[in-house]
């Protein structure tokens, strides 16, 4: 066996034993029933417009706070909004709702769908606009505050609360504005682009027509129905997209000519400040070759490729352009060309000004244009890949300057003047803590100060460190010991899995990004341990495209780094080693336990894919091509090839309503097992998508510990 390093990196381990704990969780406590074991925060945390006051939302009250001031002042309580609004809806608020601010005293929020500005100065609300109580994708403009939205597979427009028709679709097949445009991959959650000044309405027009339907069954009426979802699998027909524009002071549409082919995706939408152009980000079917192209609004011609993007597996662009406040000449560009996600400076010519960061790590989110002093503010994980730290940077020259040498994931407001930043953060020794810096990383005041919500429990200790995978790879590893652990003993273990792209399960947080389920898996008895393998986000490109064409092989090569270092613990029990995992955690679970047979003795998964050819275009072909290009990967990585060798206990969970990874997979995955003599244990959970959630996540959790506590 290699020899593994075991490094406890320094600052990197919570023990929680310090304090005079005895409560044990509960499964309730564990599946977030509990909210009091949540850490404090501060609710709808906000700038209040430009101005240098700052707002948030506790008991239903509208608390508001001032730079350089430990003063507080409580603007308004729920029963005084709802006497503000007196009238203009037919039931009262029961909770404060969300709100945005337009400016110091004026904010912005919609109780279903009906839009309202509240005046704190006057303490008194309007209707803005109102739109169907049957809408969906609601989307308003905050120039004009019309809003666009959808009702079937039509937009409409509400201007003063008057309604408009920009569709007039009656194929079901087509679908305009809808926010499922390219099943939401390369960053996509909306399906309409406001342009600056509310002048024009950029939206999607969907063509499902030639997409095969996929049949969900309905078991909620006595008759069951079939209610079908397009579903395009991997080497598969799948939907066309176009992107329209419609002019309000023409009333007219124009459509953007992106040409052919027409199975491209058309993503990261842009308008420039003038509004005078619409930028586009065109990626061909086989994800490796990416245009940024600029549009005539009005005509719908191209105008340039501002410049084009390449990679012999795959390139995701994820942001649009960032424009820098009204400058319509200059923007900012996410790439991960040079191998990870950096910032590039580009004139609306496509000539690139500078690359503004480099190095081998990794922005993770621009924050921020800072126009009077032309900087830049952004998270990144520079410091630590674990973490996500505030920095800036000059746009003309110099290197990224940190913004506070707090260890943690951040979360970052930066003022309108971009003088001050209100900084969230939490770690493994804080569960949660907001301060307010200045732009230089002063510290100025506490706006929360970090509590313990779970000190008067029973924690077992938690520790970070490495592990060298075959190709001497850092793999970061989390391991969660049992409340009253004795070295002595000999533990079962249980490994929660998950491996997949945009995934990163380990980091510098709040219990080390585990959560209280596995904390409770801990409470019961078990060593719990996770790895994050090759495959996994913010490690660089290299780390993240190891797997193209092959999934599941390197990952299990790097969780069976784990798996070894596991086996050479003296007080682990090796005969006792399980597995968890959902949906690619579900994939890579099965598939460790099917190729690696004998070594692990239970195995509960979730939503699992068994054959990737069963999973949809977008995602399945950026890592594994399709089936007909890549047949050789299609089948090492098919699970149904495996079923023979089957050791252990097996749970598989799925819902019926799942239309992220279809039944599909676990049905013909048990067909398999039955043909192969194999006995499997198998659980559904009807009226569910992808995943469970609400009260019966409580369900779902009990399943898999009873499954846990019979068989391991």
């Amino acid at each position: 066996m290699k020899k593994s390093a075991f490094i406890l990196l320094t600052g990197f381990f919570l023990s929680l034993t310090a304090f005079s704990q005895n409560r044990l969780l509960t499964i309730e406590d564990a599946t977030g029933r509990n909210t009091g074991l949540n850490p404090s925060n501060l609710s709808q945390l906000q700038w209040m417009g430009k101005s240098l006051k700052f707002s948030w939302v506790t008991k239903n009250m509208l608390i508001c706070g001032k730079v350089r001031s430990n003063v507080c002042d409580t603007l308004l309580k729920l029963d005084e909004l709802n006497a503000g609004i007196k009238g203009m809806t037919e039931k009262a608020l029961t909770t404060f709702p969300q709100i945005t601010f337009l400016n110091e005293n004026q904010f912005l929020f919609h109780s279903g769908t009906i839009y309202f500005i509240y005046d704190l100065s006057i303490k008194t609300g309007k209707v803005i606009n109102r739109c169907d109580p049957k809408a969906e994708n609601m989307d308003l403009d905050e120039a004009t505050f019309k809003i666009a939205f959808t009702k079937g597979n039509n937009l409409y427009i509400s201007d003063r609360e008057k309604e408009t028709a920009i569709t007039s679709e009656i194929n079901p097949g087509i679908v305009y504005g809808s926010n499922r445009v390219h099943r939401n991959e390369f960053g996509i959650d909306k399906g309409t682009f406001w342009s600056p000044k509310g002048n024009y309405l950029a939206f999607y027009r969907m063509d499902e027509t030639m997409v095969t339907d996929y049949p969900l069954v309905n078991t909620d009426g006595r008759i069951a129905k079939v209610e079908p979802a397009k579903y395009p699998m991997a080497g598969m027909t799948s939907h066309q997209v176009m992107l329209c524009i419609y002019d309000f002071s023409t009333q007219k549409t124009s459509i953007m000519q992106t040409g052919e082919p027409v199975d491209q995706y058309l993503t990261n939408i842009s308008w420039s400040p003038d509004e005078k152009f619409i930028y586009i980000a065109l990626l061909n079917r086989d994800q490796n070759h990416m245009q940024l192209n600029k549009y005539d609004v009005t005509t719908g011609v191209l105008i340039k490729t501002l410049f084009e993007e390449r990679n012999e597996k795959y390139v995701e662009p994820q942001h649009e352009p960032e424009f820098l406040d009204e400058d319509p000449t200059r923007f900012i560009w996410q790439s991960q060309r040079d191998g990870y996600n950096h910032l590039y400076l580009y004139d609306s010519d496509g000539n690139m000004i500078r690359q503004l960061t480099n190095g081998p790590w990794v922005v993770t989110g621009f924050l921020k244009y800072d126009r009077t002093n032309s900087r830049i503010f952004f998270l990144c994980n520079k410091d630590n890949p674990l973490e996500e730290r505030p920095y800036r940077i000059d746009l003309k020259k110099g290197e990224p300057v940190p913004l506070t040498n707090k260890e943690g994931k951040h979360t970052t407001l930066i003022s309108a003047d971009g003088r001050f930043i209100i900084d969230k953060y939490s770690n493994y020794k804080l569960a949660n803590q907001i301060e307010v810096l200045d732009d230089h990383g002063s510290f100025l005041q506490m706006l929360l100060e970090n509590t313990n919500p779970l000190k008067e429990y029973k924690l077992g200790e938690m520790s970070v460190f490495t592990l060298k995978n075959d190709e001497n790879l850092d793999l970061y590893c989390r391991m969660i010991k049992p409340a009253d652990f004795d070295s002595g003993k000999r533990y079962p273990v249980i490994i929660y899995v998950y491996g997949g792209p945009h995934s990163q399960l380990i980091t510098n947080s709040w219990l080390g990004g585990a959560g209280l389920f596995l904390n409770y898996l801990a409470e019961q008895g078990y060593v719990v341990f996770t790895l994050d393998n090759r495959g996994t986000s913010n490690r660089g490109l290299t780390f993240e495209q190891a797997i193209f064409r092959n999934l599941g092989v390197d990952e299990l090569s790097d969780q069976m780094c784990g798996v070894r270092f596991l086996q050479s613990l003296p007080y682990i029990d090796s005969t006792r080693i399980g597995l968890n995992g959902w949906s690619y955690g579900g994939f890579m679970a099965l598939t460790m336990m099917l190729k690696k047979p004998g070594t692990f003795k239970v195995g509960v998964c979730g939503g699992p894919v068994t054959d990737w050819k069963y999973y949809e275009v977008m995602y399945g072909e950026r890592y594994m091509d399709t089936p007909e290009s890549n047949p050789e990967g299609y089948r090492n990585a098919s699970l149904l090839n495996y079923v023979k060798d089957l050791q252990g206990k097996l749970l598989i969970i799925h819902d019926d309503q799942d239309e992220t990874v279809v039944l599909q997979n676990s049905l013909t995955f048990l067909k398999k097992c039955v043909d192969e003599g194999k006995q499997v244990d198998f659980f559904i959970y009807p009226g569910h998508p992808h995943n469970v959630r609400g009260k019966d996540r409580v369900h779902l959790n009990q399943k898999m510990v009873q499954y846990f506590r019979d068989y391991l």
